[in-house]
């Protein structure tokens, strides 16, 4: 058995055929685009599995504002390391629900990345153990990755945009 793309994702789509709505190769890298609801188990099977992902790489938020359906997302990056294969997941959500279930049960290291991810993004991680700013000043009041914010500080006297090719 080869470890491939193909490979992988064939048993995703056979053992979640409904779970799995899009797939994509980017830069060599297989990307499937996972129903929020289901992610979960997704990626308790991909741990538990002969799949063996057993390190969760990486966790974000992405924010695509002129996607209604689809404006708020959280991107997952997995590693097999026996067979150095990287798979990203990805799931998306309308802004007024921007929850998903939390991965903190099957990995320890997704506490933080959801406390930053949430702090960043304002999305909730049902059953996370302690999701509050980890990051941000607490009184801060926004998430100031969303793109609905502006980049800069009007009120910064201290910064010359000149000088950073603006």
């Amino acid at each position: 058995m080869e470890f491939t793309n193909d490979f992988v994702s064939e048993a995703l789509v056979r053992e979640f055929p409904e779970s799995v709505i899009t797939q994509s190769e980017s830069y060599g890298m297989l990307t499937l685009e996972i129903k929020k609801e289901d992610l979960k188990k997704v990626v308790h099977h991909m741990k538990d599995s002969s799949l063996g992902y057993t390190f969760l790489t990486d966790i974000c938020g992405v924010h695509f504002p002129e996607n209604p359906e689809k404006e708020i997302g959280v991107v997952y990056h997995l590693h097999n390391l026996v067979e150095n294969h990287r798979i990203r997941l990805k799931t998306f959500m309308t802004r007024d629900f921007a929850e998903v279930d939390s991965l903190t049960e099957l990995f320890a290291a997704a506490n933080w990345m959801e406390r930053e991810t949430f702090d960043f993004y304002g999305i909730k991680f049902k059953g996370h153990p302690d999701l509050r700013v980890i990051l941000n000043d607490p009184e801060l009041g926004y998430h100031p990755m969303l793109k609905e914010y502006r980049l800069e500080d009007g009120t910064r006297t201290d910064k010359d945009d000149a000088m950073f090719g603006r």
